[in-house]
């Protein structure tokens, strides 16, 4: 994070800001899937999976531009991306995209388990700059378990869906089904947070 500066000339030298507003984050994280799902429907996988590579690359620079910053978990997720992309478009198995989800959460469970093994609570380096409170080391811990049940059960999903169901099925629930209990969980995750928050003394104003 940039540090405050007391000049104007150093606060020009640096970023205006390295932390993404709710807007900003959304729409980097969910712009390419929404663009994903439109290029499906007016044409086929193979076109979409080609858009929304190059849409995610486009999102993932204006982020760097404008907010000065790329998470760990974007990157990784873009990598897998290209991954399971180019191997779909190369052998034309369609197999490697269904199962691009489940190894995102794949791997995203397996680093929170094995930070946490580690004494490393990957939860409270996300979300403690965004918290102002001292919330207990066990509550991350208990966050943590949480979040690796949720994408256990998100791997699931995706992998009963592809397996079962047709693809446009499939792709609807990617995009809206996965986002949606994305948002809801995330929502679970602040809404225990919030008793760790500051709280005013509104009485103690004049």
């Amino acid at each position: 994070m940039a540090d405050k500066n007391t000049t104007s000339s150093a606060a020009a030298a640096t970023p205006a800001s390295t932390t993404a507003s709710p807007q900003q984050q959304m729409l980097v994280d969910f712009g390419p899937l929404l663009v994903f799902f439109a290029t499906y429907k007016f044409y086929d996988l193979k076109i979409a999976i080609v858009t929304f590579i190059v849409v995610m690359a486009l999102a993932l620079i204006w982020a760097k531009l404008k907010i000065g910053h790329i998470s760990g978990a974007q990157k990784l997720t873009f990598a897998i991306v290209i991954i399971s992309g180019s191997l779909t478009l190369y052998f034309d198995n369609k197999t490697f995209f269904y199962m691009k989800p489940t190894l995102v959460y794949a791997l995203f469970a397996i680093i929170l388990a094995v930070g946490m093994l580690r004494g490393r609570l990957f939860m409270k380096d996300m979300l403690s700059k965004a918290i102002d409170g001292d919330v207990p080391q066990a509550i991350w811990k208990k966050l943590t378990k949480q979040a690796m049940i949720f994408l256990l059960l998100m791997m699931a999903a995706n992998e009963t869906i592809w397996r079962t169901q047709t693809e446009e099925t499939w792709i609807s629930f990617k995009v809206f089904g996965f986002t949606g209990a994305t948002l809801v969980f995330t929502f679970w995750i602040v809404f225990q947070l919030m008793r760790y928050l500051p709280h005013e003394d509104i009485s103690n104003d004049k």
